[in-house]
Formats: C-alpha cells, sequence, structure tokens
C-alpha cells in the first residue's frame, strides 16, 4: 500500500500543479529516482527479511542487506557515469543536455546518502515484518492455546464417565440378586443417564435444567437401591431459563461421592442436595453423613481430582468457589460456580 502511494504520488503531483496534461516525462523521471529503492525493497521483503530476519541468522542478514544496499546504489552510479561519458563524447559536453540528464538520473543524492536511506527503509520493512510476525505467532498460540485446554477438559470429562458408569453397574448388579424388578426399573434409569452422557455432556455447556435431570435420574437409581434406609432430600429451582448453563458432568461427581461415601448400612444416614441460582451464579451444597468407618475423602480417585482439573480450566484459579468441610458427623461441599454464556 505504502509503495502504491509513492508510485502514483508523481502522478497526482502533476494533476496539484493544474497541468492540462501529466507530464509523462516527469513522471518517468520520478520513476526513474524511486526504481532503486522499489529493487532493494523487494529482494529484502521477499528474499533476504524471510531467511534471515525472521530466521533470527542477525550477521547473515545484516552483511546482506548492507550489501545489496550498497550494490544496488553502486551500480546506478556506474550507470549514471556510463551515460555522462557517453553523453559528453557525443555532444561534446553540452551543459544544457547535462543538466536535463542530471535531473533525469535516479538519484540526486550522493551514494552515502543513498545507501542510508535505503538502510533506513530495509530497517522500517523489518520492523513492520517483525510486528506481523509477532501478531501471527500470538494468534497461533490462542489458538494452540484453546485447542489443548478442550483437549484437556475432554479427556478430564470423559475419563470421568468410565468412573461413574462402573459404580453404576455395580449399583445395578447388586439389585438384581435383591430385586430384579427394581434392577429392571435401575436399567431404565441407566439408559436416560446414558442419553445424557453421550448426547449432551460433548458440549462445553449444557442447560441447568438438564443437568438437574440428570441428578434427579441418577438419585432415584440410588432410591431404588437404599430403599427407605437412606434420608434423601433434593431441593433444587424450578422454570429456570434454557439459557442457564454449566458446563456438564460437574455435580455428579460430588453426589455420587456423597452415596458412596456417606452411607451405611449400620447407622442412620442422609444426603441431602441444595441448589441455587441467583444473578447468573450456581451454588450447589451436598452435605451427607460422616460413619466413623468412612475413609478420608480429600483425594477419593479420579473422579474427584478430575473435577478440581476441570474447574481451574474452565474458570480459572479465582473464579470459582469449592469448600470442602466435615465435622465429627457430617461431611460438605459447597461448590459456587458463574454461569457459562454462548
Amino acid at each position: 500500500m505504502v509503495w502504491s502511494a509513492i508510485i502514483l504520488v508523481p502522478v497526482l503531483n502533476s494533476q496539484m500543479m493544474s497541468e492540462m496534461h501529466i507530464n509523462l516525462e516527469n513522471v518517468l523521471i520520478a520513476w526513474r529516482q524511486i526504481a532503486p529503492y522499489l529493487i532493494i525493497f523487494l529482494i529484502h521483503n521477499y528474499f533476504i527479511a524471510p531467511r534471515y530476519m525472521l530466521r533470527r541468522k542477525y550477521v547473515k542478514y545484516l552483511l546482506c542487506n548492507i550489501s545489496l544496499i550498497i550494490v544496488v546504489f553502486w551500480i546506478v552510479q556506474i550507470y549514471e557515469e556510463h551515460i555522462t561519458g557517453s553523453l559528453l563524447m557525443k555532444n561534446q559536453a553540452d551543459p544544457e543536455q547535462l543538466d536535463a540528464y542530471r535531473k533525469a538520473s535516479f538519484s540526486n543524492l550522493e551514494i552515502y546518502w543513498n545507501v542510508v536511506l535505503g538502510f533506513f527503509m530495509t530497517g522500517a520493512n523489518t520492523g513492520i515484518k517483525l510486528i506481523y510476525q509477532s501478531m501471527r505467532d500470538e494468534q497461533k498460540m490462542e489458538v494452540l492455546k484453546r485447542q489443548n485446554l478442550q483437549a484437556e477438559m475432554d479427556y478430564l470429562k470423559y475419563q470421568i464417565n468410565p468412573h461413574f458408569f462402573m459404580n453404576t453397574l455395580n449399583n445395578i448388579h447388586a439389585l438384581i440378586d435383591i430385586d430384579t424388578e427394581s434392577a429392571k426399573n435401575a436399567v431404565i434409569e441407566l439408559s436416560k443417564m446414558m442419553r445424557y452422557v453421550l448426547y449432551d455432556s460433548g458440549y462445553e455447556r449444557i442447560s441447568l435444567n438438564r443437568d438437574i435431570q440428570f441428578l434427579k435420574n441418577y438419585i432415584e437409581l440410588m432410591r431404588i437401591r437404599y430403599t427407605d434406609a437412606v434420608d434423601i432430600r433434593v431441593e433444587y429451582p424450578h422454570n429456570l431459563p434454557e439459557s442457564v448453563s454449566i458446563p456438564p458432568l460437574l455435580l455428579i461427581v460430588f453426589v455420587e461421592n456423597a452415596f458412596k461415601h456417606g452411607v451405611s448400612y449400620n447407622s442412620p444416614s442422609f444426603i441431602q442436595l441444595h441448589i441455587e441460582y441467583a444473578d447468573n451464579t450456581v451454588c450447589s451444597v451436598i452435605e451427607n453423613s460422616k460413619h466413623p468407618t468412612t475413609s478420608p475423602r480429600h483425594d477419593t480417585g479420579i473422579g474427584l481430582e478430575n473435577v478440581r482439573k476441570r474447574l481451574a480450566l474452565i474458570y480459572g484459579e479465582e473464579n470459582y468457589s469449592l469448600q470442602i468441610s466435615e465435622n465429627q458427623n457430617t461431611y460438605t461441599v459447597k461448590l459456587v460456580i458463574p454461569t457459562l454464556h454462548a
């Protein structure tokens, strides 16, 4: 764009001087003066800078650049001296014709000034190329960062699925010998959950309504197994807009751990799930009974650990809150996350 403007300047200048017709001779004179710089620019832009500067071969770049500028203007000077000598021999040093030629020469400057200007021009060209390369590199890094982030989240998410279904199938296996009809109902509930995992959990975000329905299906499956032996209470907001979305397969890990570690066949047990939504924030509290035989749960396997990693990847280190507390009788997990927007 800059060179197009430079080449058009002589033409526009003739129009601005209110000439009836464009003085082609003056335009050609200006173009001849521009020509050496254009040649240097083209060679530098397409060969020297990409091959040496952008590959960080700075010494070779500097030598090639200086050599190019000196050689081009040295050839120009030799050519001008040759033409001047020819005119002197032919016209016996006609002063007016020599002055006319000097006006039409490539440059009216001394060779060292041409070298300085040429070096300044290539330096500006190099700076622009480095800026654009930096912008391209930054864009590529952002793309790679997003791809790596998505790949890691997918890996963590799909690592949860086998872990979750392994426990669920174990529950159904236990039901088969106890109550065949309940086992059939459990398979139906499991099919609903599998539909969610197969078709919905592949997205980056899922409606909070669907995620709650998934939790309800899981809890109903657990009710079939434990009947009235466990006090299970679920509270959640109704009539939520479909636009309220969260990452899939986050809450299920905490609910699953509550059933895994909070239920005892020898002591009264309870599990309470409370979900709230307000001001684009989802707050979930899962509380369950704690028994003396319950193993420590701060590091209970791949499920909880993967949720921690996913939360950090999705929200960063400070944009969510995960609090895990316990006392003598209860174990509580409180997760506060912002909703996701398309």
